[in-house]
């Protein structure tokens, strides 16, 4: 993981007034360095590219490539191993879960104070899912619903105790570089007990599995 004191960041957004302000806040903070503005998602993907940022900032809507079918884009691309942090005006449910669904490490609302987005963003190269604030019950509900033949606790899924120990560290929002260095194995090994447990638990993504576990403990209060 890059060392967060010297985070290297890309910006991806259509507003130029919005990128200005970015740049601005960036500036409050010398731990992260603004290298690269885009316009579109086409452009991104090249600066992206390019660039090797550590972090990309991107926009939800924006005309011609959406932020979502970026992202997809930018997930798929195996040489770029950027934390990418949505940063929107939506605060609609489907578009968060959209997101984190493709594979956003954070949903971030533009309204959100200058000082709290520069520690969020801090924690997001840290590992962790960042998520404003008053986004989580809204993520919380919306993925609440199990199927009828989801497993409703680790012992119905068949989880190993490395599994439970990883979707532990999973709901605490830890990232596969993050766990690695938690349980001193390789990453590579981490991604592969993330795919076994997903698959048990019948979930797509670790944000679901990092929701299943909460509720999954909450049952059992």
């Amino acid at each position: 993981m890059t060392d967060a004191l010297d985070t290297r960041v890309l910006v991806i957004d259509d507003h130029p007034l919005f990128r200005k302000g970015v740049a601005d806040l960036l500036d409050m903070e010398p731990a992260l360095t603004l290298v690269g503005e885009a316009a579109d998602g086409a452009t991104g993907l090249r600066l992206a590219r390019e660039l090797t940022p550590d972090l990309i900032l991107l926009d939800l809507n924006m005309k011609g490539m959406d932020g979502i079918e970026t992202l997809r884009r930018l997930r798929g691309d195996d040489a770029l191993e950027a934390r990418i942090v949505m940063l929107t005006v939506s605060d609609l449910e489907a578009d968060v879960v959209a997101a984190l669904r493709t594979g956003a490490d954070g949903y971030l609302l533009k309204d959100t104070e200058p000082e709290d987005m520069l520690a969020l963003l801090q924690d997001a190269m840290h590992g962790r899912l960042v998520i404003s604030p008053q986004l989580t019950e809204l993520i919380a509900r919306a993925l609440r619903e199990s199927p009828a033949d989801q497993p409703l606790h680790p012992d119905q899924a068949g989880l190993t105790p490395r599994e439970r120990e990883i979707l532990n560290l999973i709901a605490r929002g830890f990232s596969n570089k993050l766990i690695a260095r938690e349980l001193d194995v390789a990453v590579g090994t981490v991604k592969v007990h993330v795919k076994h447990l997903l698959k048990k638990l019948g979930l797509k993504t670790r944000v679901e599995a990092a929701v299943w576990a909460v509720n999954a403990a909450d049952r059992d209060r």
